[in-house]
């Protein structure tokens, strides 16, 4: 998985005037992977990462991104209000909103059950969200 930097690089020397085919071989991949790079400049050039973030991976659930979303904006609001947040905290809140999102099937997850091995599961740890 290229990392969102390296991604971005690749879209900039594209728009430069350096051809997939040298692109490729400068980075060590085919040309079709380039290509899809490219074709997704947009949605790699409007990707604003929080901070120690550097791989955006789309391998991942609706549930999982609104979860974030959801905790982004319960940050901020305690943020405001100066509440003091500790990666605990943090950790808690994300498990909690998850829980609550599985548990109604939001966003088209839809009859996903926590039970089922085979189903995507979510655990909270210190290192998983970057420090605010």
């Amino acid at each position: 998985m290229l990392s969102l930097e390296i991604k971005q690089e690749i879209i900039v020397k594209h728009e430069h005037g350096v051809r997939v085919s040298d692109l490729g071989k400068q980075y060590g991949w085919n040309m079709s992977s380039i290509s899809t790079i490219i074709k997704q400049k947009a949605a790699n050039k409007a990707v604003n990462p929080l901070i120690g973030i550097t791989i955006i991976s789309k391998d991942r659930s609706h549930t999982l991104e609104e979860m974030e979303f959801l905790l982004l904006i319960w940050l901020k609001d305690k943020k405001i209000v100066g509440d003091t947040i500790t990666e605990t905290i943090i950790c808690e809140k994300a498990s909690g909103i998850y829980c609550d999102l599985k548990a109604v099937g939001s966003g088209g997850d839809m009859g996903e059950s926590s039970t089922d091995p085979t189903k995507e599961e979510f655990n909270a740890f210190c290192s998983w969200f970057p420090e605010i």
